[in-house]
């Protein structure tokens, strides 16, 4: 990756640049038997309609807070580029009361209406498939992205020395968080074209580093698996051999 990056989403852009076929995110939910695979580009794009949303409809600016309350999944890696490409702070499961908005999941909607400001619900259906019915008092996000530009430019520019991230009680900038997903990387063994499998959720940095950061860091791509303790032995054992594995972080 170029040595120059300094926010998640310099790393993002740079990926793209490289290679925008490989993939970045494969993701399996192994209570429902979903896979999903994105490569570089179409996670890029999903990124890029998502910060469209966050700066035009949902009129966010740099500094705001965003409270992630999400899972391990292929839509939170998306929402967590996205806040970076804007210059929002992303509070990962923090305080929507405290927050200017909310994004969540269909498990954590009551805990939601906190937040007095815009709320955006995700159903986390396969495919990305909206609601059957939406959520009184959210937007639904597979009903308000798909119209959303396919190229996102922030208004102003985003300063690597802004909180960027908020988890688990620690605050980073994206210059810091950046540096400490490539010493994550290093430490993981990853190298370009790496492939690290991981069953840690998103409610940590060690979950989120595994699950994203480090991988996209190193040049490498995540097999990110939720609900991974389902999986027995052998299947587990032909997943790391059909996908390619060549790291893991269980």
């Amino acid at each position: 990756m170029n040595s120059s990056d300094s926010t998640p989403a310099d790393l993002l852009r740079s990926a793209l640049a490289a290679d925008p076929a490989r993939p970045l995110v494969t993701f399996y939910d192994d209570a429902t038997g979903e896979r999903v695979e994105l490569s570089v580009a179409t996670f890029a794009n999903w990124v890029a309609k998502t910060a469209n949303l966050i700066q035009g409809d949902l009129a966010a600016e740099p500094g705001d807070r965003v409270a992630l309350l999400l899972p391990a999944h292929w839509q939170s890696a998306v929402w967590l580029l996205a806040c970076s490409s804007v210059g929002v702070v992303a509070d990962v499961q923090g305080d929507p009361a405290a927050a200017d908005l909310v994004v969540t999941g269909p498990d954590t909607l009551e805990r939601a209406r906190a937040c007095r400001g815009e709320r955006v619900a995700l159903a986390l259906r396969p495919l990305g498939g909206r609601f059957p019915q939406t959520p009184e008092g959210f937007a639904d996000y597979a009903v308000e992205v798909p119209s959303q530009g396919d190229r996102f430019a922030p208004y102003t520019p985003v300063d690597p020395q802004a909180p960027a991230l908020a988890v688990g009680g620690i605050e980073l900038t994206g210059a810091q968080l950046v540096a400490r997903a490539r010493e994550d990387a290093g430490a993981l063994g990853l190298a370009p074209g790496s492939r690290l499998l991981t069953g840690r959720t998103y409610d940590d940095w060690d979950g989120l580093s595994a699950g994203l950061f480090a991988p996209l860091a190193a040049g490498g791509s995540v097999v990110l698996c939720r609900h991974l303790d389902q999986l027995d032995a052998e299947a587990l054992a032909k997943r790391v051999e059909s996908e390619r594995v060549t790291d893991s972080a269980v």
